[in-house]
């Protein structure tokens, strides 16, 4: 079995949804006592707080490619950062180390592609809707991203970091998400990824129109098929 590197605590709410599926995932296959062997650093992410500015995105790279290199001498075999934001430096911090990154935004494309979806609704924070790193993982794949208008943007972004990312979940914040993933639907959305790794913890398959696909169980599940088979999903 292959060693797994995690950076997690972004936040240690979905932090704890990776290792369970990890574990779960390798002892579904193996069985017995069978789970995961893997290294988890947890940062504050007090400390390492979503931003799109550049200085603040330095910060960031310097943070995690620091934490990458430790993992990688501490023996991990790759890479998983489990938060869908973090990825917009991925490339700087592969760069920098020589185990491979299983890409968040590269998973859920090829999930997303044995689907045949041509056209997915993206909700995240405003770095992963608003920027290019995630949208273009999907375009290479030829799937094309709608995102929520700017309201539904600030209003996705602060229930992220005010409410989901502490373990606060409401009714109010889910009905809420539920109005913007019609309005998705409305224009074309073929799919809804939840992009943001708290998201699937306030919104299930169940509530949607469209089929939706789980950033945190896809990314999960294959850093245990790396784990057990050897391959990475990049």
């Amino acid at each position: 079995m292959k060693t797994l590197g995690l950076i997690g605590g972004t936040s240690w709410v979905s932090t704890v949804e990776y290792y369970r599926i990890i574990n779960q995932t390798v002892n579904a296959r193996l069985g017995g006592l069978n789970s995961a062997m893997l290294y988890l650093y947890s940062l504050n992410l007090e400390e390492l707080k979503p931003s799109a500015d550049p200085a603040m995105l330095n910060v960031i790279a310097e943070t995690l490619t620091g934490i990458a290199q430790k993992l990688q001498h501490a023996g991990a075999e790759c890479l998983v950062i489990c938060a869908n934001t973090p990825h917009i430096v991925a490339g700087r911090i592969q760069d920098q180390i020589t185990i491979p990154i299983i890409h968040i935004a590269e998973v859920t494309a090829l999930e997303i592609r044995k689907n045949n979806h041509k056209k997915v609704g993206l909700l995240g924070t405003k770095v992963t809707m608003e920027e290019n790193f995630f949208r273009q993982k999907l375009a290479d794949h030829e799937i094309g991203a709608i995102i929520p208008g700017e309201e539904d943007r600030e209003f996705i972004h602060f229930s992220i970091t005010g409410e989901l990312g502490k373990g606060i979940f409401t009714a109010e914040t889910r009905l809420g998400y539920l109005s913007i993933i019609e309005k998705l639907v409305s224009k074309g959305a073929e799919a809804i990824i939840l992009g943001c790794t708290e998201i699937p913890l306030l919104i299930k398959p169940a509530d949607c129109p469209v089929p939706v696909f789980d950033t945190t169980l896809i990314h999960a599940t294959a850093a245990a098929e790396f784990a057990l088979d050897g391959t990475p999903a990049v």
